[in-house]
Formats: C-alpha cells, structure tokens, sequence
C-alpha cells in the first residue's frame, strides 16, 4: 500500500497543502489536475528526486515503511513516462534485461525477458529493433521493463497519453491486468480525467490541494 499523508510542498511559496491519499495494492490510483499544480513535483517527492530547493513535509509510506528516509535507489518505486524511452542501441530482449535485478542469475534471466514478452504478447520479438515498434508495442515493452526491476509500486506518468484512443484502451488494460497481477499500488498521474477508466476507486483531482498564489499570505 501507498500512504500520502498530510503532504505539503513548495518552493517560496507552499504550491501544495494538507494532501493525503491511499492506494491499495493491486490497484490503480488516477491523480490529475491542470498544468503546473504539482503532478511531476509529487512524483519526485515520492522517488526521492526532488529539486533540492523544494520546502516539503509529511509522510510518504509504502508497505508500512517510511520512504523518506531512504534513498532514491533504496525505495523500489518503479517509474514509466509517457514516453517509451527504449534504448535504440539494444534490442527489444536487451532492454528488457536491463531491468532485472541483480538477483535474476543465468538462465533465469533470458527466461525472465521470454516471459515478460510473451505476457505483453510480443513472443519473438526479443531481437527486433525498439525503432520498428509500434507505439503499443513500445509502451508494453517499457511497461515490462519497469515491472521486471520487481518494484514494490509504480508511478504512471501520463503513460497513456502519447497512445491513439484504441491503442490507450488496449494499453490501459493492459496495465490493469499487470498491476492486479502483481498486487502493487500504482498511482496514474494525468492532465486528463478520461484517464479514470483504467483506474479504481474516486479519482483525486490535485488542483483542489494546489495553493493559488493570491491565498498565499506573504
């Protein structure tokens, strides 16, 4: 599980105030809202990648355990952009290795990458070059990619909305199906509401956390 609680960040100015929320193992969480009200920012709280100049406070906890406390590297949080950002130097089976853990040895490793390619439905396509992807297929490699790093959670970061609106929903449920699978909170964060159909429960609109500078006392 993914617990925000009582989350308050900012850089001069508090941008975002008192935000908390949930997300239950197995499931997909949608927080969207308006440009600049704080998406990216919260993502890098939660990865530990912030802007060294961000003032923040409150608690960030996965499965019980304290993030902030950790490294970003300790934190076993997965992250996909809506861009695939395959690597145009390897192939389809070699980026796909390059998110397995160190704990994946030999065999267990090729193994790994034919499973992840067949469970994506891309069985064969471990030598094909990332450029003659489709945008589906790219999508459902870099989706394997961060899932084979065994994350405890993943961040969505508007990955559904470089996708054609069949490619999205095919996509969409794709990644429903893997998170329920893996029973890991995941948290989709999107500009646009539509996005809500691939998620559970209520979706969480952000601009109603965000702080407009003329409420802010100087």
């Amino acid at each position: 599980m993914l617990e925000i609680s009582h989350l308050r960040y900012g850089y001069d100015t508090p941008l975002v105030q008192d935000l908390s929320f949930v997300v239950p193992p197995g499931e997909i969480r949608l927080l969207h809202g308006s440009s600049g009200c704080g998406k990216s920012t919260l993502l890098s709280l939660i990865l530990g990648t912030q802007d060294a100049s961000l003032t923040w406070s409150g608690q960030i906890t996965l499965n019980g355990t304290c993030l902030t406390l950790m490294a970003p590297h300790q934190r076993q949080v997965g992250l996909m952009f809506q861009d695939a950002l395959l690597f145009p130097h390897l192939s389809v089976a070699d980026n796909l290795t390059f998110g397995l853990t160190r704990s994946v040895t030999g065999a267990a490793r090729r193994r790994a990458v034919l499973d992840a390619l067949g469970a994506a439905g891309l069985a064969g396509f471990e030598e094909r070059d990332p450029a003659s992807l489709s945008g589906g297929q790219a999508a459902r490699v870099a989706l394997m990619r961060a899932l084979l790093a065994d994350p405890k959670a993943l961040l969505l970061d508007e990955a559904f909305t470089s996708l054609d609106p069949a490619l999205r929903q095919q996509f969409g449920r794709f990644v429903a199906d893997q998170i329920s699978q893996r029973q890991i909170p995941a948290l989709l964060v999107s500009h646009d509401v539509a996005d809500r159909q691939f998620a559970h429960g209520e979706a969480l609109d952000l601009d109603q956390y965000h702080v407009r500078s003329s409420n802010v006392r100087h």
